[in-house]
């Protein structure tokens, strides 16, 4: 683990829109960080989303080996089948959603290294299901962000 970064993804929505929230793990040299922020008015694919780019947010080198893992076909289709870049070539052409977040993620993913893992939700990975854990109790906090992308 000493050669890479691991981060642990998830995102929830309380209705599809309705509050969200996500949950991220970093993982680095036997020390893992939480991060979690839920928000007032979201979609579940948003979520997971800002849960990957809260972890890559969090970094503070560039060129960094880092293996992502998370629950979301979307996630991991989108960038592994190369549907992210011909979205961008094409500047989201047809209404492709998340523009904000997607533009956000690829700005951050070119300063690193990075390959997506998934994993089955909800299932045995104890990383995993903390994540859930934080996303879904992030969604269901007192203090909820807006989403400006969404709401705005």
């Amino acid at each position: 683990m000493k050669d890479h970064v691991i981060i642990y993804t998830d995102g929830a929505s309380r209705g599809n829109p309705g509050p969200g929230g996500y949950g991220t793990i970093l993982m680095w040299n036997g020390i893992e960080k939480e991060l979690s922020a839920g928000f007032r008015r979201t979609t579940n694919n948003r979520m997971e989303l800002m849960a990957v780019i809260a972890g890559l947010e969090a970094l503070k080198k560039h060129g960094v080996k880092i293996k992502i893992y998370s629950d979301s076909q979307y996630i991991i289709n989108s960038v592994e089948k190369g549907w992210l870049k011909n979205w961008i070539a094409t500047d989201f052409k047809g209404g492709k959603k998340n523009k904000d977040l997607w533009l956000r993620f690829a700005e951050l993913a070119g300063k690193q290294h990075i390959s997506f893992h998934w994993v089955k939700g909800h299932a045995s990975n104890p990383h995993n299901n903390r994540c859930d854990i934080l996303a879904t109790s992030a969604a269901d906090g007192s203090y909820l962000l807006e989403d400006e992308g969404y709401e705005g």
